[in-house]
C-alpha cells in the first residue's frame, strides 16, 4: 500500500489518543470514539491541510507519550538483538525510535485526504490484558484497507504497542533493517543510524 497513507493512518490514532482520557475506557471504545473525534478536528484544521507538519509534530510530542508504550514497540522492532543492548542503550534505542515515528507521523498527517474508518465487531474477556481492535479504512473508488491495533492493559489504561496495516506489523516491519544495522555496527551502530535519520528527517517511509 501507499506508505504515505500507511503512516497517515497511524498518525491519526496517535493524535486521537493524545486527546482522550483513556484510564478505564474499553480498548474498542477508545479507538472508536477518539478516532472519530480527531478526524473531525483534522478535517477542519487549515494549518494541517496547508502542510504545517511542525504544528502536528509539536502536538504529538507533547501529548502522545503517555498513551503509547515506545519501549515495548522498540523491543519488538529490534527483536532478539534487544538483549544485546545494555539498559542505557535500550533507552537510547527507544528514544530514537520514538523520535523517528513522531517525525514520520507528523509529516504524513498533513497529507490526510478524508478517508473514513469502519470498526469491526470486538470481543474480549474481562481478564484480558492484551487485545486486538480491528478496523478498516474506506476510500472512495478503492478497496478498503484492514487496519488493526494491538493494545496492552497498563495501570494508567490501555496502551498501543503495535499496529498492522493489511496484516503488516509496524514494528516488525523495521526488524530486518534494524538487524542489518546491528550486524554491521552493533547496537551502537543501530543507535547512530537512527540518530542520523532523525537529524535529517529521513528513513520514515517503510513499506
Amino acid at each position: 500500500m501507499n506508505p504515505k497513507l500507511f503512516f497517515m493512518l497511524l498518525s491519526t490514532l496517535f493524535v486521537a489518543l493524545a486527546q482522550a482520557q483513556t484510564t478505564g475506557m474499553a480498548p474498542d471504545a477508545l479507538v472508536k470514539i477518539v478516532t472519530n473525534e480527531v478526524l473531525q478536528v483534522i478535517r477542519g484544521d487549515k494549518e494541517i491541510k496547508d502542510g504545517n507538519s511542525k504544528k502536528v509534530m509539536d502536538l504529538i510530542t507533547a501529548k502522545v507519550q503517555q498513551h503509547f508504550d515506545f519501549t515495548h514497540m522498540t523491543r519488538l522492532g529490534v527483536g532478539r538483538d534487544w538483549k544485546k543492548a545494555n539498559p542505557a542503550q535500550q533507552k537510547q534505542l527507544a528514544d530514537e525510535f520514538h523520535t523517528l515515528l513522531v517525525r514520520t507521523y507528523a509529516k504524513a498527517l498533513t497529507e490526510y485526504k478524508n478517508q473514513t474508518i469502519e470498526f469491526k465487531p470486538f470481543k474480549m474477556n474481562a481478564a484480558d490484558t492484551d487485545v486486538k481492535v480491528r478496523t478498516q479504512v474506506a476510500q472512495a473508488g478503492s478497496k478498503s484497507i484492514p487496519l488493526d491495533y494491538y493494545l496492552e492493559k497498563m495501570p494508567a489504561g490501555w496502551k498501543v504497542y503495535d499496529i498492522e496495516v493489511e496484516g503488516i506489523s509496524l514494528v516488525i516491519n523495521y526488524r530486518e533493517s534494524f538487524a542489518a544495522e546491528v550486524r554491521s555496527g552493533g547496537i551502537d551502530g543501530l543507535i547512530k543510524s537512527l540518530q542520523g535519520k532523525n537529524k535529517t528527517g529521513a528513513g520514515g517511509d517503510k513499506k
